[in-house]
């Protein structure tokens, strides 16, 4: 697979760009993600492994006379204009959202915009748990900071797209998407504390392939069950927090503390604590493991993580479940796990660099003979962070 910023992809941007708005673009880019282990931990205040992936999000941006921003999206073929003095204040539940949002939160930080015309092309999934929005956000970000000849500090990029998504589009994601959108570096998996923003490259070994599987699947109950987990997380940090001073989330809750106390809950409250508490555990554990060069031990924790996240967390659904049975079947599979938020979406596997086209033709052709659908499978290395590219 070629990356997003390719030349020929830069260079036909470019030509696009020419053709709409009749100016020599600024070009930036930022990757989507997958995330390796530590799933529904980030918004517990807890600690993630993700890796940024060759799709991107590609912006060009050059400024306008008018005090406009013109934005022009080539997947969906539209384009949509907003008054800069003042943006508007709701949202719309458009794709032009999240434009917006950042804009907006980069003006409530001082920082003049000037008018300008905008070309956004992407090539990550969308609906598959790869973290489109952020990506979006960061390379508009990223843009709009280059035309108005302004800079912000990498966690300070991160956490402005966040809440241009938390506040503005109001959708209630952690800091995870936009923050590896913006540190990731090539052939390393990043380890993050989410609350503190503190953060460590890990290197994936040079024999490994990240392989991501679409299911091809969403349900619907996704977003509201979403919403359901996040408050019965929360349940269960309020009731350590009444009894334990300095508890602010579940993060807090080491695994011993929990066993002592499980009794006390009712079932599904103690499912999910124990899910977020052990899944905080694996993603130390599995850090480690990269760092010594265990491969095995790092497979064996995301087997881990997805028998939590089926049975504790309840999110994953009969499409995951089958696409990390057959992975875990095949020669050559470190480990297999289901990554994002959950019922549909994508695997994640760990896979020997030699042995990816097989496990690419089988596991598609097993898939597709159980459900009827044929998935999408993407050999992956680890991508660099948003980043101009001309």
């Amino acid at each position: 697979m070629s990356p997003a910023n390719s030349p020929d992809t830069v260079r036909r941007i470019v030509e696009k760009f020419h053709t709409i708005f009749s100016a020599e673009p600024i070009v930036a880019e930022a990757p989507g993600r997958v995330n390796l282990i530590g799933e529904h931990t980030d918004y517990n205040d807890g600690f993630v492994m993700p890796a940024a992936v060759q799709f991107h999000t590609t912006v060009a941006i050059a400024p306008r006379r008018e005090k406009r921003l013109v934005v022009f999206s080539e997947n969906y073929a539209e384009q949509m204009e907003f008054d800069l003095d003042p943006l508007p204040k709701t949202a719309r539940s458009h794709w032009s959202d999240y434009v917006v949002g950042v804009a907006q939160e980069l003006q409530q930080q001082g920082v003049a915009l000037p008018g300008c015309g905008l070309l956004i092309h992407g090539d990550v999934p969308q609906g598959a748990g790869l973290s489109s929005s952020a990506s979006l956000e960061v390379a508009v970000c990223r843009a709009l900071l280059e035309v108005a000849g302004e800079s912000l500090a990498g966690a300070e990029m991160a956490l402005l797209c966040q809440r241009a998504e938390n506040e503005f589009v109001g959708a209630r994601c952690g800091i995870m998407d936009q923050f590896i959108s913006v540190h990731a570096e090539q052939n390393h998996a990043l380890q993050l504390d989410c609350r503190s923003l503190e953060f460590s490259q890990q290197p994936l070994p040079a024999e490994v392939r990240v392989v991501i599987c679409n299911t091809m699947v969403k349900h619907s109950v996704a977003a509201g069950e979403y919403n359901r987990r996040r408050q019965e997380c929360e349940t269960g940090a309020r009731w350590f927090a009444e009894r334990r001073p300095g508890v602010k989330a579940l993060r807090d809750v080491s695994l011993e503390e929990f066993c002592d106390s499980e009794s006390a809950f009712p079932e599904t409250i103690r499912k999910r604590c124990r899910h977020v508490i052990s899944e905080n555990a694996r993603v130390m554990e599995a850090s480690n493991a990269l760092r010594e060069g265990d491969l095995a031990k790092f497979g064996k924790l995301m087997g881990e993580s997805h028998a939590s996240l089926r049975d504790d967390f309840e999110v994953s659904c009969r499409e995951l479940d089958l696409m990390v049975d057959l992975a875990t079947q095949i020669e050559g599979v470190y480990g297999a796990r289901m990554t994002g938020g959950g019922f549909g979406g994508c695997t994640v596997n760990l896979v020997k660099a030699d042995g990816g086209e097989e496990f690419q033709t089988r596991i598609a052709a097993e898939y597709e003979r159980a459900v009827g659908r044929r998935p999408e499978i993407y050999v992956c290395v680890a991508s660099s962070g948003v980043r101009r590219v001309r």
